[in-house]
């Protein structure tokens, strides 16, 4: 074989005669070609993040704005490991905490994780053991609270089918004593003064992790997680607004596949061009979903104050905030009467701006549908292959997560 197929590290049959990946340091020799298409692709991802960064400062309460961003990138990073709650669970969870969907626990750790480390980025650079402090974070109490939350591994792991020993395994990360030879050089190369730009660090980082694979859960959802946290490390969001698992989950396929050409022949330069499509692709569509929240703003604003005047205002600064409500707490909210919040709803829900979902005479749930609507790409998936480990079955709810 030439040099170029082990680039990215070699598969070694262990002595119980399974096959593992012990992958090679970054970045990778010889080194990467980022001419030609590469390039093009590269300037053009890197425009549209420069423009999502623009557009923010447009953005009437950016923090809000944010916040439902984060929202749907947890529900969907989880539903890519096989969750089935969606967006609207997640909703109805913070409108009654008291409500129960099975699995939306997980979302709420994943929107702790993302909050915790990048405020922890302020005071520790990203390593290690920030690493392990996110992974602590997301498991947190879920499904995978057994899966030693915020501990490397200590045991061989691997990804296959149901039932599928590690001789009949889909991909055997690196045993325990490459794992940490591993994690030691990749931290390095998060570290190292000779870095290439910016999306080629995090698109080489997230493939390296995944390849790592260092966790015995939550080994995607981390990954997914470095990539925001290495743009806005590096400058390049100012806010935590670009989420690739909108186009994982569409492209799942190719991701697998992409990830695989990487170890068995060296294919850096295909991957980055999958995953700087993605970016660019995703960072478009949130540059339009920003420019329609705008245009949302504008147009309702001015129908709500002649309809209902200051309060009714003050709801549609609510709604933003919290798309799904009761009137309850539209009432707690804004201090106002039961009668008062009860007409103000009747008001939104009369100019099309509220629909009712329970159907119900009592206990009512009423969501802020034009703006719910601009982030509901998040029906759960049908659940794949399942990572597993010695002395555990395989999840069947649970995705590959590489």
């Amino acid at each position: 074989m030439c040099a170029a197929e082990h680039r990215a590290g070699r598969f070694i049959t262990q002595p119980s005669g399974y096959r593992a990946f012990i992958p090679a340091p970054l970045p990778p020799v010889p080194p990467l070609d980022l001419e030609g298409e590469l390039r093009g692709l590269l300037s053009s991802a890197d425009q549209a993040i420069g423009r999502l960064d623009g557009v923010v400062r447009f953005v009437p309460d950016p923090d809000v704005f944010v916040a439902m961003y984060v929202r749907r990138e947890a529900v969907l990073s989880s539903q890519i490991e096989g969750t089935q709650s969606t967006l609207e669970d997640v909703l109805e969870v913070e409108l009654d905490p008291d409500s129960s969907h099975g699995d939306v626990g997980e979302i709420v750790n994943y929107v702790a994780a993302m909050n915790y480390g990048l405020d922890r980025l302020r005071d520790l650079p990203l390593s290690l053991r920030l690493i392990r402090e996110i992974h602590g974070e997301l498991l947190r109490g879920g499904r995978g609270a057994h899966a030693t939350p915020g501990e490397f591994r200590t045991t061989q792991n691997w990804i296959g089918p149901r039932g599928a020993g590690l001789k009949q395994a889909t991909y055997v990360p690196p045993p325990v004593p490459d794992m940490k030879t591993a994690l030691g050089d990749f931290e390095k190369f998060l570290h190292s003064d000779d870095q290439p730009p910016l999306l080629v660090l995090a698109g080489l980082a997230h493939a390296q992790f995944e390849t790592i694979h260092p966790f015995l859960d939550g080994n995607g959802r981390v990954g997914r997680l470095l990539i925001t946290f290495l743009l806005c490390r590096g400058g390049a969001l100012r806010a935590p607004l670009l989420y690739l698992s909108h186009y994982l989950k569409r492209h799942r396929s190719e991701y697998y596949d992409r990830l695989m050409a990487v170890r068995i022949s060296g294919d850096w330069e295909g991957w980055l061009r999958f995953f700087l499509r993605g970016v660019a692709e995703t960072a478009t569509e949130a540059n339009a979903t920003a420019e329609r929240i705008v245009e949302l703003r504008e147009s309702t604003r001015t129908r709500v104050m002649e309809d209902t005047g200051t309060n009714g205002l003050r709801l549609l600064s609510l709604l933003f905030q919290r798309p799904l409500v009761n009137v309850n707490r539209v009432k707690d909210e804004l201090e106002v009467t039961f009668p008062t919040a009860s007409r103000l709803v009747k008001h939104f829900e009369d100019l099309g701006l509220l629909r009712e979902l329970t159907g119900r005479s009592r206990s009512r749930r009423y969501r802020f549908e034009p703006y719910f609507s601009l982030f509901d790409d998040s029906q759960a998936p049908e659940p794949e292959e399942a990572p597993v480990e010695p002395g555990r079955r395989a999840d069947p709810e649970r995705s590959s997560g590489w």
